[in-house]
């Protein structure tokens, strides 16, 4: 390998250099816009569409549940993606990183065009079954038309941010974040409220704007991601060469998409439930939600690039990094959650004022906000160790870890119901959450410790690995 190529690799494994805590704190600061970003989408739809009413809101929220599955499914392809391309550049190996990046966003938007006819489909079947009242029905089932209709930029968008930061770019990929942002709060009062001969389209018009501000945010990724990383090549691949990427590839997406997906089922049924008690629960569930993510900007951005630095380092074989990173991450997540858990619980009454001006709806949220805040720190520290096992090479796992939170979640909530009780609800999360993230988190720090030291190949009965790179081996196609 040439000196140049050799110096484009190690620029693009920046995350297998330097103290592994500075290196993270550089990246989450650098990502902290971007985090906001994501935030804001939810703050600003929730900010414009609470202003039509309660209907309206309420139908937001049953779209929430809808939205989360179709996020976990492109969440699940852009980790196999993002996965696979950062054990690549830890071990040296762009070729192979470009090659993945390109067919893996193929297969990504053929596959997330294939959900999208589907989801139109069911679309209203789907929503019915949530529990939609009458009035609800119809504006909730209008916004999700136009969101199938674009899942296969959103998927690119989503994908996108993850992508440029396995790349070790993490300043594009927050300008990338705040772009989109920028354009959809542009963009919402326009086709919500109607602007310049542009009829006001409520509901429907949140989602028109959201889709193409994706659409934009995808444009810029392919550009960022073939000129400035050249990780992307817009020739015509054969089948042969994309077979064997997308087996790879698929190896990561599929059970971190099933992993994934339990949640947003898990919050299709609490959907259903709480629907049980009225339209001004669920508009306080869902605006609760959205404000609920607001807690989570900082550890989300330190999250982030979470899998790409566990990647690279495990595909370098430097486990004490691994080890470093989870530790950090993990007291982080703890101490910075609990202090905001205290802020949402003390603050709540003033906080709600914004998002609806129904005195019920507000009642409510301030019921769930000095209730469910107080299990954040555990949520984000099970999600942490998703992103643990799915970077070094244990992706199943993660998806069990998933699995276990929503097998305590439901049958909590369904007693819940059974006694009739919102408090008794909210309280099933907490619950649910404490008990999935102190287990999430033992696990984790077991397998962690049970990494082999610096440069050694770790032996996993029944694995084979590559001693070259100490990942999986690729086919050779893929590979080369």
């Amino acid at each position: 390998m040439s000196s140049a190529n050799t110096a484009k690799n190690t620029s693009s494994a920046r995350y297998t250099q330097g103290p592994i805590i500075i290196t993270m704190l550089k990246t989450a600061f650098a990502m902290l816009a971007g985090t906001l970003a994501i935030s804001g989408y939810n703050i600003v739809d929730t900010y414009f569409v609470g202003r039509l009413g309660k209907i309206p809101m309420a139908a937001m929220g049953f779209t929430f549940p809808v939205v989360m599955i179709l996020g976990c499914i492109f969440f699940g392809m852009a980790a196999g993606i993002m996965t696979t391309t950062a054990q690549s550049l830890g071990s040296g190996n762009k070729k192979r990183a470009a090659r993945i990046i390109t067919s893996g966003l193929l297969i990504m938007i053929l596959i997330s065009a294939a959900v999208g006819g589907v989801g139109i489909l069911l679309n209203k079947p789907v929503i019915r079954l949530m529990g939609a009242s009458e009035e609800a029905l119809p504006m909730a089932v209008d916004y999700m038309f136009v969101w199938y209709l674009g899942c296969a930029s959103a998927s690119v968008s989503w994908a996108g941010s993850k992508l440029l930061i396995g790349a070790g770019d993490s300043n594009t990929a927050a300008f990338l974040m705040v772009a989109g942002l920028i354009i959809n709060g542009i963009l919402d009062p326009v086709f919500i409220y109607g602007f310049m001969g542009i009829p006001a389209m409520g509901v429907k018009g949140a989602a028109i704007a959201t889709v193409i501000a994706q659409c934009c945010s995808s444009v810029l990724l392919f550009l960022f991601l073939h000129y400035k990383h050249h990780l992307i090549d817009f020739r015509i691949y054969s089948f042969r060469e994309i077979y064997p990427v997308a087996k790879l590839v698929l190896r990561y997406a599929i059970p971190v998409a099933l992993g994934m997906l339990m949640m947003p089922i898990a919050s299709f049924i609490i959907t259903w439930i709480t629907a049980k008690f009225g339209d001004a629960a669920v508009a306080a569930s869902a605006a609760a939600g959205r404000l609920e993510t607001v807690a989570f900007i900082f550890p989300m951005a330190l999250g982030i690039p979470m899998l790409s630095m566990v990647g690279q380092n495990y595909g370098a074989k430097l486990y004490s990094r691994i080890r470093t990173c989870f530790h950090f991450s993990m007291t982080f997540a703890g101490i910075f959650l609990l202090i905001m858990a205290a802020i949402y619980f003390f603050f709540c009454k003033y906080l709600v004022v914004f998002f609806n001006p129904d005195k019920e709806v507000q009642q409510i949220m301030i019921l769930c906000m000095m209730i469910i805040p107080w299990g954040f720190c555990m949520t984000e520290i099970h999600r942490y160790s998703g992103f643990f096992y799915t970077g070094c090479d244990r992706p199943g796992f993660s998806a069990w870890i998933n699995a276990f939170r929503v097998g305590l979640l439901i049958p909590l909530s369904l007693l819940a119901l059974y006694f009739n009780s919102l408090k008794g609800l909210f309280f099933a999360r907490l619950v649910a959450d404490l008990i999935a993230g102190t287990v999430g988190y033992l696990l984790t720090r077991r397998m962690i410790y049970r990494l082999p030291q610096d440069g050694a190949t770790e032996e996993r009965p029944g694995k084979k690995t590559n001693s070259s790179a100490g990942t999986p081996p690729a086919p050779e196609t893929a590979a080369e």
